[in-house]
C-alpha cells in the first residue's frame, strides 16, 4: 500500500505475464497454425465456394471456437471429458460426422457441370451466418483441440495466477497468428479466382476437398484417444 493509503498493485505481484515464455509458445502455435489441416482445407474451400468475405468469416468462426476450447481447458471440463469415455465419443462422432457431411456436399458440387464456378458477385450467394457456423462448428465439435490445449497451455501458466485469464490470453495470440495465416490463404485462393471460375478446374478441387474431408471425418471417428 502506498503512503496515501491507496493500492499499488505493481508492488504486490509481478505481472502474469512477466516471466511467460513468449518465443515457445509463439514459435509452437505458429508451426501448429501453419501445418496442413482441416482449418486450412475449410478455409480454402470456403473462399474459393465465396471469396474473401466467406473465407474470412469461414476462418473466424474457426478461430473463436479456439475461445472455447481454452475456457473448457481452464476450467478442467478436459479432464473430465478425457475421462469419460462416452462424453469423448459423443462428441467424437458429433465431430466426424459433421466433417462427413461437409465432405459429402462438397463431392455432390463437384458433381455438378459447374463444381465451384465463381460468379460476379459471389459474395452474396453465402450468408455469413453459414461461414461462420461451418467455421465454429468445424472447431469446437473436433475434441483434438481441447487435448491440445489442455496438454500444451499448462506448460505456460503461472499458477499463482487466474489459469482461466492466462487460457484466454493464449487463445488470443493463437486466434491472431490464425487470422493472419488463414487470411493470407483466402487471399491466394481469391487471387485465382479466373482459374476457379473454371468449371473442370473448380469441379476437381471440390471434389479433393470432399475427399480429405470425409478422410478427416472417418480418421477422426476412428481415433481411439
Amino acid at each position: 500500500m502506498s503512503r496515501d493509503g491507496s493500492i499499488d498493485l505493481a508492488h504486490i505481484a509481478p505481472t502474469m505475464f512477466d516471466h511467460f515464455q513468449w518465443v515457445p509458445f509463439l514459435v509452437a502455435i505458429t508451426v501448429l497454425t501453419m501445418s496442413p489441416g482441416l482449418d486450412s482445407l475449410l478455409v480454402i474451400r470456403n473462399a474459393a465456394r465465396g471469396g474473401l468475405r466467406d473465407g474470412m468469416l469461414t476462418s473466424l468462426g474457426i478461430c473463436t471456437g479456439l475461445f472455447a476450447h481454452a475456457t473448457v481447458s481452464a476450467l478442467g471440463l478436459s479432464v473430465i471429458l478425457l475421462g469419460s469415455a462416452t462424453l469423448f465419443s459423443a462428441m467424437k462422432f458429433a465431430g466426424a460426422g459433421y466433417l462427413i457431411w461437409l465432405g459429402i456436399q462438397s463431392l455432390r458440387s463437384a458433381r455438378s457441370a459447374r463444381g465451384l464456378t465463381i460468379p460476379e458477385q459471389r459474395s452474396q450467394r453465402v450468408p455469413a451466418a453459414l461461414s461462420l457456423r461451418e467455421g465454429l462448428l468445424s472447431n469446437v465439435l473436433n475434441p483434438k483441440p481441447i487435448i491440445f490445449y489442455m496438454a500444451f497451455l499448462p506448460q505456460f501458466i503461472d499458477p499463482a495466477h487466474s489459469a482461466m485469464v492466462q487460457s484466454l490470453a493464449m487463445a488470443a495470440m493463437h486466434f491472431t497468428i490464425a487470422m493472419i495465416w488463414q487470411g493470407l490463404l483466402v487471399v491466394m485462393v481469391d487471387r485465382a479466382r479466373d482459374l476457379l471460375a473454371r468449371p473442370r478446374v473448380g469441379s476437381v478441387l471440390d471434389g479433393i476437398c470432399g475427399i480429405l474431408l470425409i478422410g478427416f471425418g472417418a480418421k477422426l471417428a476412428a481415433t481411439q484417444s
